[in-house]
């Protein structure tokens, strides 16, 4: 009877805990359904939300296109628009526009120098000068005109001239004259003398459609130190191409006045350049020329590229002895008219039989040395030149030299070009170089003298797409000549399998 009374409560309270897990279960899920329908008020239509979403990836071919189409136009709108057509080796001499800055002061001389290398009605561009100067009907020169004034500007450096304002602004001026179907501006002094087809081989390989700041530095070191090894140094010439000419013109106002220390022109348009971000392009062929007397060493050594242009012609020696500066250049271009892409190309060869060394600077100068010397020396300029501090420092330039001579035996025997002519029937040019001659040094060495010739014959075919294949230097052979007097010599592309290398006669020792 007492077991059955104890069992009882404890029975009682067991329902009543089962009784309170169910009704909080059942309190749980009205809650839950009262906060859910609360939501839904506030949110979209879920059926409607997951249409949007499932629509984009609908698998059907048309939605599929739209989507391809979508991405597309994405994608060109971020990378931007695309460049224009360009097709390499198409730019002709109408696409560049010459930009000249001259001086009133040295006008009648220089103008002599333009007249050596314009072309008129085929050469486009204009002169700038400081104030009017007097001209002639019928001179063959480029338009004149007088820059604008630049006295806004600031200019402190106290060494320089302030007309570098002025002449930094060339190309400027020139773009803003409107010429029509212009790709490149190409600037110089009127003492440069430009070779006008090197100019468009050199720039027909570069994407006029893109910003290109094209030139090279000085052979001086210490110019290069005192200005940038990153500038086209102005005298030798540069190139801009038309977008980069635009930009240029946009900005440079406000530029050059943040630079009125600056010594030159040349200076302050890189640093336009710089910040634009556009570095130099190197072309080897546009020569500063920062150097003082005889250019034979540097023009018989040519580096293996196109002769683009030529600079301070008024401080060296004329590059052909016994003419005036203004006559040896067009002397010099006569050569340039049959055979402008191998002008002042060297080719280096050896008279196996005299034990000789020949090295042709094609359309300017042979030069025939006794013994044996290697290409890796006869590719190297000798100093027939000063610096532009007019020492003999071999220190002081961006390249190497070698002396003229080691020995006295070794002193080359000097050829200039007399005349180049075409030769249809053969189609070849024939070039005639004739020695200069000067007091001989004593030799001791027993071999045959160069100084018993009086006359050198170059032989050498024409190949105007030389520059569009891969850079390298011509060959040069002996061939037999009737003359004892007169040396022949053929030029040109080498031969397969061909070195340039003394390969003695069968038989000797």
């Amino acid at each position: 009877m007492s077991t059955t009374q104890q069992r009882m409560p404890q029975n009682s309270f067991r329902g009543l805990v089962v009784y309170f897990f169910i009704i909080m279960v059942l309190l749980y899920i009205l809650y839950s359904n009262l906060l859910l329908s609360n939501d839904r008020k506030d949110c979209p239509d879920v059926t409607n939300l997951s249409t949007k979403i499932e629509a984009p990836f609908n698998h059907s071919s048309t939605s599929s296109s739209q989507i391809e189409k979508t991405v597309e136009q994405w994608q060109v709108d971020r990378v931007g628009p695309a460049p224009g057509i360009y097709n390499r080796y198409d730019t002709e001499l109408k696409h560049i526009a010459f930009g000249i800055a001259a001086s009133s002061n040295l006008w009648e001389i220089r103008k002599e120098y333009i007249k050596a290398w314009w072309r008129p009605k085929e050469t486009r561009g204009v002169v700038w000068v400081d104030k009017k100067v007097r001209t002639r009907r019928n001179e063959g020169l480029p338009e004149i005109r007088v820059s604008q004034d630049t006295s806004k500007f600031k200019y402190i450096n106290r060494q320089g001239s302030r007309s570098a304002l002025r002449i930094s602004r060339v190309v400027s001026e020139t773009l803003k004259l409107g010429m029509k179907d212009i790709r490149w501006f190409v600037m110089g002094d009127d003492d440069t003398v430009f070779i006008a087809d090197n100019v468009v081989r050199v720039l027909s390989k570069y994407d006029h459609t893109q910003f290109y700041y094209v030139g090279s530095a000085s052979e001086s070191h210490i110019q290069n130190i005192f200005f940038s090894y990153a500038m086209a140094f102005g005298g030798g010439g540069f190139a801009i191409s038309y977008p980069l000419a635009k930009e240029l013109a946009k900005m440079q106002d406000k530029c050059i006045q943040r630079y009125p220390a600056l010594y030159g022109s040349d200076d302050r348009i890189q640093a336009c350049m710089a910040e634009l971000g556009v570095p130099l392009t190197r072309e080897l062929g546009f020569h500063q020329y920062d150097v003082y007397g005889d250019l034979l060493g540097l023009l018989g050594a040519h580096p293996v590229t196109p002769l683009v242009s030529l600079h301070h012609l008024d401080v060296v020696e004329p590059i052909f002895p016994r003419m005036k500066r203004a006559k040896a250049l067009a002397h010099l271009l006569e050569a340039a008219k049959e055979d402008s892409a191998s002008l002042m190309q060297q080719s280096i060869c050896y008279d196996s039989t005299r034990y000789w060394s020949i090295s042709v600077s094609w359309g300017y100068v042979v030069q025939i040395l006794r013994g044996v010397m290697s290409p890796r020396e006869l590719e190297m300029p000798t100093r027939t030149f000063l610096n532009w501090y007019k020492r003999a420092d071999y220190t002081a330039y961006a390249f190497n030299t070698r002396p003229v001579e080691r020995h006295p035996c070794q002193k080359p025997f000097v050829f200039y070009m007399n005349k180049v002519r075409y030769d249809r029937a053969r189609k070849q040019t024939i070039g005639v170089y004739y020695r200069h001659k000067t007091r001989g040094r004593y030799c001791r060495w027993r071999m045959a003298s160069p100084e018993k010739l009086d006359s050198v014959v170059v032989l050498k075919k024409r190949d105007d797409l030389r520059w569009q294949k891969s850079p390298r230097r011509d060959c040069c052979r002996v061939l037999p000549s009737d003359k004892d007097n007169t040396m022949v010599l053929s030029v040109g592309n080498c031969r397969e399998g061909e070195i340039t290398e003394l390969q003695p006669k069968k038989g000797s020792s």
